[in-house]
């Protein structure tokens, strides 16, 4: 009986993890089924986006958020999708995709927790049985961990990762299986940041702890181990980051793009590290003052039980044989919360993206309870200290479970009604739009990329760029201003312009007024979740888009010899289009076709302050010829023009109520493409569009 004793401790400790998983799963998904009349939904719109990008995976278009929208970089868990696919593949489609999204939750957890074991070894058997409890105690984990999105996933790969650390840790004298227990380490951390890319905090833990074990082998074989364990992470990254070039035109992701201020246009240096601090003092003050606790000590009177957690995180640190572990989870949670506040999201969403940190560090609670409690003691002093230490992780756990049972309540309900408000809004939209019929959709316009395409199975395009449209460079666009979004749904052929819109209407300004016709909406009864009371449809009419890129005064004997549609990224790029730094703010007009009786013609354009300068390079006409702008200004300004650093003179732009383009005449002999500056002087200069023309 004592040589099985471990085989029985693992499979008891096995099913004691599956019990308290399956059980906090069943209060959740019991209570969001109630809410939703048995039908399976998801508390966030953002689930469905994984859903959109499994379905086209099973379908045999792996990185396409939309049917014929091509390669897209919009999901940032790259491997996630490919295991939702698989439930797709097996039958669980539409919306029982997330009875197979639980059950990889599960799953995923259970994986976790083998691999926590590990951390509690050196305080016996029993010490393990504690994590479960403690990691899944918090209400606000829960909610991440079964909502369907990969952080579930995510802690599942982290455990394979630990468990490759810990097997280095177990052959790291002999240097040969530590080199392939390095490479497996290596392989597990390239699955870790492709999970998650903020998991590249962890690899770098896992780096230095394993280079600290290694030492014994002496530097170059050490090195060589820590090599490969961070080498591999990094090429997996690399080529994603180089396919994301070749196919879209950007290292980074599309949600990288259109959630971090690192990415942000108009925000300088010190705007951005702002940014990042208020996000970080955001989420440090919402874990202590109100996940972790039902009552807050920034209110006069009441005690801080949010730092009960924390506290008890501490705790291993102080055991000499956990010391090691935990120090390695406490700089990950600490460098993942810091990662994690460059997202200005990090606010949104029940604060999801810090949730893998809190899961750590309610890993080490759990350690911290279980070594107040070990150590029973030889002695009679001993044994005191043992009770004092057992009564006092008690009382924690108590008044831990007390302040924390009623926000687990409130995450309960919250789950189940955001589910609701999920299914009535966002799904009962795509569901609608597949029976419109007059006419017919045939690609839809969305400002969240999520239930709306999946339960709709319709073509769509996403103006935040999440979903991604080919090589256009939405994520970035949409961080412009709207006119540069527009600008770039001017360039797609009138077929694959999207014919509806599913929006709401407060996000999108004029554009729904312009570019729309209302045809219903689908409002939400009790919001907790959704951006909006109603998702509006909308029939829509581009009709002002340009369909012929010309200027209205250019004579008939006169030729196009270069053009640059300012705030239209694809051409600006080419033309190595600068504005000034954190200016050049995009705004956008209807106005009357001056060519047109009748039409309205659209242009987006780029704000450019009096003092400010704005360049490009554009062909010159060899024999000479003009330089037109197209604007319109309400009150007078002047800009003066500038090619390959000689002076042409100033334009002067008169208030007008429509489009104008005034020109400037260039002399011969500048070089076939030059650079050119519009410097504006007096007044504020909107610059929607530059052509140079030949003369005849």
């Amino acid at each position: 009986m004592v040589e099985t004793w471990p085989l029985l401790d693992s499979r008891a400790y096995a099913v004691w993890c599956a019990a308290v998983v399956a059980y906090v799963a069943s209060v959740f998904y019991q209570s969001m089924l109630e809410q939703t009349g048995g039908e399976w939904s998801a508390p966030l719109d953002d689930v469905f986006i994984h859903f959109d990008y499994a379905r086209s995976t099973a379908r045999g278009h792996p990185f396409e958020w939309s049917p014929g929208n091509g390669y897209s970089s919009g999901n940032t868990s790259i491997t996630y999708p490919f295991v939702l696919a698989i439930g797709w593949l097996v039958g669980f489609r539409d919306m029982s995709l997330m009875q197979w999204a639980a059950g990889v939750a599960g799953v995923s957890m259970l994986v976790f927790f083998i691999a926590a074991a590990r951390y509690t070894r050196p305080l016996g058997p029993w010490a393990k049985y504690f994590l479960p409890p403690a990691v899944m105690s918090l209400g606000a984990l829960d909610w991440s961990l079964f909502s369907g999105m990969e952080n579930a996933f995510h802690l599942g790969v982290w455990g394979l990762a630990s468990m490759a650390f810990d097997r280095f840790e177990r052959v790291r004298a002999d240097a040969k299986q530590a080199l392939r227990a390095a490479v497996v380490l290596g392989l597990a951390g390239a699955l870790l940041v492709l999970t998650r890319p903020e998991s590249a905090v962890c690899v770098v833990v896992f780096t230095f702890a394993a280079l600290w074990l290694a030492r014994g082998l002496g530097p170059v074989r050490a090195l060589s181990a820590g090599a490969l364990i961070a080498i591999i992470p990094v090429a997996a990254l690399a080529v994603f980051a180089f396919a994301n070039r070749v196919f879209t035109g950007e290292w980074s992701q599309a949600g990288a793009i259109a959630k971090l201020a690192l990415h942000h246009p108009y925000m300088d240096r010190d705007a951005k590290y702002e940014d990042w601090i208020f996000n970080l003092k955001y989420v440090l003050t919402r874990m202590a003052h109100h996940h972790f606790a039902d009552e807050s000590p920034m209110v006069e009177g009441q005690r801080p039980f949010g730092y009960i957690v924390p506290l008890l995180a501490l705790v291993p640190l102080a055991h000499k044989k956990l010391r090691l572990r935990a120090a390695m989870l406490w700089v990950q949670i600490a460098t993942w919360t810091m990662v994690v506040a460059l997202n200005g999201q990090v606010r949104w969403q029940n604060e999801r993206y810090v949730m893998s940190g809190v899961a750590w560090m309610l890993l080490l609670s759990g350690m911290g309870v279980a070594t107040l409690a070990s150590h029973y003691g030889e002695s009679l002093r001993g044994r005191i200290s043992w009770a004092v230490r057992s009564g006092v992780a008690a009382l924690a756990v108590m008044l831990f479970w007390h302040h924390q049972h009623p926000n687990t309540r409130d995450q309960i309900w919250f789950f189940s009604r955001a589910s609701r408000n999920i299914r009535d809004q966002q799904i009962e939209a795509g569901r609608r739009l597949k029976t419109l019929t007059d006419p017919k959709p045939t690609r839809v316009l969305v400002g969240d990329a999520g239930a709306i395409t999946y339960a709709s199975d319709l073509p769509g395009l996403d103006i935040i760029g999440l979903g991604g449209y080919r090589e256009y460079p939405f994520a970035r666009a949409t961080k412009y201003g709207l006119g540069s979004a527009i600008e770039l749904i001017e360039r797609m052929e009138e077929g694959e312009r999207p014919n509806y819109m599913a929006i709401y209407p407060g996000w999108w300004g004029d554009l729904p007024i312009i570019f729309g016709r209302y045809v219903t909406e689908v409002p939400v009864v009790g919001n907790v979740i959704c951006g909006g009371a109603s998702k509006v449809i909308y029939r829509s009419e581009w009709g002002p888009l340009e369909r012929a890129s010309y200027p209205r005064s250019m004579t008939d004997d006169e030729t196009i010899v270069g053009e640059l549609d300012t705030a239209d990224l694809l051409s600006e790029r080419p033309q190595g289009y600068e504005h000034p730094p954190h200016i050049g703010f995009v705004t956008w007009r209807v106005l009357p076709d001056p060519d047109e009786k009748g039409r309205d013609l659209f242009d987006a354009g780029r704000i450019i302050p009096p003092g400010y300068r704005e360049s490009f390079r554009l062909p010159m006409p060899a024999g000479g010829g003009r330089l037109i702008v197209r604007t319109v200004a309400t009150k007078v300004a002047t800009v003066r023009v500038l090619v390959e650093g000689q002076d042409l003179g100033v334009i002067t732009i008169a208030p007008s109520e429509t489009w104008v383009e005034p020109s400037i005449d260039i002399p011969p002999g500048f070089p076939s493409k030059s650079c050119v500056e519009l410097v504006a002087e007096e007044g504020e200069w909107v610059d929607h569009h530059v052509w140079t023309i030949a003369k005849p």
